[in-house]
């Protein structure tokens, strides 16, 4: 709870993953990947519930056993490939709402295990700071995306590079952010006002540092966040 608002912790994990079979439950530096994303949830100040939307029954058991609630199953018409993150974002609000109401929703995401407990912690200041309708974590972006284009058919790089830009170094350019997929902090009413996770002038962006933005989402992902675990 912050300042007397009640805090609900989403974590999606469906089942299918063509990627990386079975991803969400495969061992990270000895922990199932969703583990990570539990506990942190758990060790948030201001969270007061974590539950877990999951078709499959595997990730449901081990989401148990590391104290996340599994309240139902998710039903089969937001269990496929097609399902979006808001429908079920909207299913678990609309579910709970009849036994317990939330004033926020935090949604984390179980392919970015490097986010702590104080990442949430610090997404949930931002959002009562700015008395907004949400916040959501970003990072640098690695490469700019000045330096990024289309190929022609033929392969020729004659536009490649916008003039405005050429003969710069990339110091000179613009810092850029991408969404790093670790936090998601709204208020429930937004999120119903808006059918799922918008971006207005009332949604604000909180920075990550890099090393914590990992999102897993093929094998060299996954290696790459057990090298960061393990430095």
């Amino acid at each position: 709870m912050i300042k007397g608002k009640k805090v609900l912790a989403i974590i999606p994990a469906r089942g299918g993953s063509k990627r990386l079979p079975r991803k969400n439950v495969l061992p990270l530096q000895g922990k199932p990947l969703i583990a990570w994303s539990i506990e942190a949830g758990l060790n948030s100040h201001y969270v007061d519930r974590v539950v877990v939307s999951t078709d499959c029954h595997e990730i449901a058991e081990i989401s148990k056993q590391f104290g996340a609630d599994v309240p139902f199953m998710r039903p089969a018409d937001i269990a496929g490939d097609s399902a979006t993150t808001n429908s079920v974002i909207l299913h678990m609000i609309n579910s709970l709402s009849s036994t317990e109401l939330f004033d926020i929703v935090v949604v984390l995401q179980p392919t970015s295990p490097l986010r702590t407990s104080k990442d949430i912690d610090d997404a949930l200041d931002m959002l009562e700071t700015k008395q907004g309708d949400g916040v959501v974590s970003v990072c640098e972006c690695e490469h700019s995306p000045l330096w990024s284009n289309i190929i022609p058919d033929d392969d020729n790089m004659g536009s490649f590079i916008r003039e405005d830009i050429k003969g710069k170094r990339s110091q000179d350019l613009p810092t850029y952010y991408r969404l790093n997929g670790a936090v998601y902090a709204f208020t429930t009413d937004a999120l119903i006002a808006n059918q799922g996770i918008s971006y207005s002038n009332s949604v604000f962006s909180i920075k990550m540092p890099a090393l914590r933005s990992v999102d897993i989402d093929n094998e060299l992902d996954f290696k790459l966040a057990a090298v960061i675990l393990n430095s």
